[in-house]
Order: C-alpha cells, then sequence, then structure tokens
C-alpha cells in the first residue's frame, strides 16, 4: 500500500462516514486528472476514488461535489456518489464512490448515452448560471445567474476568458478580434431562444463511461443552467463518442436551425479555456475561430 501523508486523513474521513470498523488496507495511484492525484482506496470490501491536492484546492473539489450531488437527484443519468469532501493542514480531497467503468464506444453505449444526457437537458431551470461559481477544469467559471442568454456567454464565459488570455500575454489578433465577437454575438441568438436546461458543461468523453450493465455515467462537472447545445459543441469538439451518441441525442432532442455557427462559439469557449491552461499550442486555433465567427456574424448583419 502506498505510504502518503493524508492516508490518515483519508481514512479518518472514510470511517466517520462509513463506520469505525473501516481500516484502510488498500491506497494506490491511479490516473484521475491534469491537475490532482487521484487514488483508489479501500478495506478489501468497500473501493472508493479519491481526488487529492493542495488544501487550497477545497473550493474546487467542493463544487465538483456539489454539480455530482445536483445531478444525481435528477435521476437522468448515473453519477458517481460523494462520500467526503474535506481538508487536513496540507492536503483537500474529495471522496467518491468507486465505479467499474469503460469507455464509451459501441453503437448501443452511444445510443444510451444519448437518450440520458437528452433526459437531463429536458430538467430546466428558471435562469442561466448556478447558485454559486464553479470551475471548468482548473479554471474559475463564472455563474452568476441572468435572464438573457447571449449576455451570460458574453460576460460570463468569454470575457473572462480573453480577459485571461490578455494577462497571459495572448495578445495580438486574438485581442483585436474579440471585441468585435462580443459586440456581434447577439446576432446569434436573434431567431433562437435556448432554455436553461441542465448542462454537464465540460462534455468530453474522458467526462463520461459505461457501467459493466450498459448504464451510461457522468462525472467531473461544470454544472450549470444553459443552452443545451454547448454540451453537444464540446462532445463534437475533442471527438470520441460514437455516431449513435449524436444519432440518439437528435431524435430524443432535435437540434435547432443555426445550431453549426453557434457550435463554433460555444467551442471557442472551451478553446481559450484550454490555452490559458496549456498554452500557446491552442491559440491558433481560438484565432481561426474568432476569425470564422467574425466573419460569418459580419454577413448577418
Amino acid at each position: 500500500m502506498l505510504a502518503h501523508p493524508a492516508r490518515a486523513s483519508i481514512e479518518a474521513a472514510l470511517r466517520r462516514r462509513v463506520g469505525a470498523r473501516f481500516r484502510l488496507n488498500r491506497f494506490e495511484a491511479v490516473a484521475g486528472g491534469c491537475s490532482h492525484e487521484a487514488f483508489v482506496a479501500g478495506d478489501g470490501a468497500q473501493c472508493y476514488f479519491v481526488k487529492l491536492d493542495a488544501n487550497a484546492r477545497l473550493p474546487a473539489f467542493s463544487a465538483e461535489a456539489d454539480g455530482l450531488a445536483a445531478r444525481s437527484a435528477t435521476g437522468c443519468v448515473r453519477t458517481p456518489a460523494v462520500f467526503g469532501c474535506e481538508q487536513d493542514e496540507h492536503h483537500a480531497f474529495l471522496i467518491l464512490e468507486h465505479l467499474d467503468l469503460r469507455p464509451v464506444s459501441s453503437p448501443e453505449d452511444g445510443a444510451r448515452f444519448g437518450e440520458a444526457l437528452a433526459a437531463l437537458h429536458r430538467c430546466e431551470g428558471e435562469h442561466f448560471g448556478w447558485a454559486s461559481d464553479n470551475y471548468l477544469g482548473a479554471s474559475p467559471q463564472i455563474n452568476t445567474p441572468g435572464d438573457n442568454w447571449s449576455r451570460f456567454v458574453i460576460e460570463r464565459r468569454l470575457r473572462p476568458q480573453f480577459d485571461l488570455a490578455r494577462r497571459n500575454g495572448y495578445g495580438g489578433e486574438l485581442q483585436r478580434s474579440a471585441e468585435r465577437l462580443l459586440e456581434r454575438i447577439p446576432a446569434l441568438f436573434l431567431d433562437y431562444r435556448p432554455r436553461p436546461s441542465l448542462v454537464h458543461g465540460d462534455l468530453w468523453h474522458g467526462n463520461a463511461g459505461m457501467l459493466p450493465d450498459g448504464s451510461p455515467v457522468l462525472f467531473d462537472p461544470a454544472i450549470h443552467y444553459g443552452d443545451r447545445e454547448s454540451d453537444l459543441a464540446m462532445a463534437e469538439l475533442f471527438g470520441g463518442f460514437p455516431t449513435a451518441f449524436h444519432t440518439a441525442y437528435r431524435r430524443a432532442l432535435p437540434l435547432n436551425e443555426g445550431y453549426e455557427q453557434r457550435k463554433l462559439l460555444y467551442s471557442l469557449y472551451h478553446i481559450l479555456n484550454h490555452l490559458n491552461l496549456f498554452g500557446r499550442g491552442y491559440l491558433g486555433e481560438a484565432t481561426r475561430l474568432v476569425a470564422r465567427l467574425n466573419e460569418a456574424l459580419a454577413i448577418r448583419r
């Protein structure tokens, strides 16, 4: 078993949650994410998935626990249960149900996942946003509620990412084109008024899986109420989902005219986030996306 300075704190947290008889005799490092350590912890009979980071990361883990609990409450798609979100002197940790997952790969997997996502998107709120801010990966995500979706996209999503990119040294054409784009975005929503759907917020194939019984599972949320198309755009951006996923979703909830342009807008948010998190390798793609959107919106005016 791996010796780790947070082991005793994690064991104590689990004993408080599952019973004083729990003894941590398995603690193995596993692949879990780009911004934290991950472990499988257990006592031989019970098994848990643990995310571990510096204690300053507790707000991110708390936001993730909130998102998981909220989505689980809908009953629309299987979600890992939360067994603890705590910190000690040096570490923050999130303890989750350990699930035996495999990728969403077969046509049957894709169809089930598409139907489950459509069911989730039918859960609607009164406003866009969320009761609290959370995180997209390691980036803060502003969720102050609002009723105007195009303004929400501009002020809560794109402008903060453009501002962060400027602070990170990415100026030039990206920033010159950004202001033109932010002024033009409302034109994409003149004839399209999305409802505030409950969205995952970071829907790439690495945040999805299937249980052995064929049940779809979603985890690592950046949850909020938004345009359901934003989840579909992210799912397409990095690929990995079977064609049957997209077919089944569209059969359950057809997409609206103009999606192909709005998809570029929603993809831009994630590309800017990758630029700010992972560096210059995403600058060219971000700049090209802004240029494509500006060109398309200039024609519409």
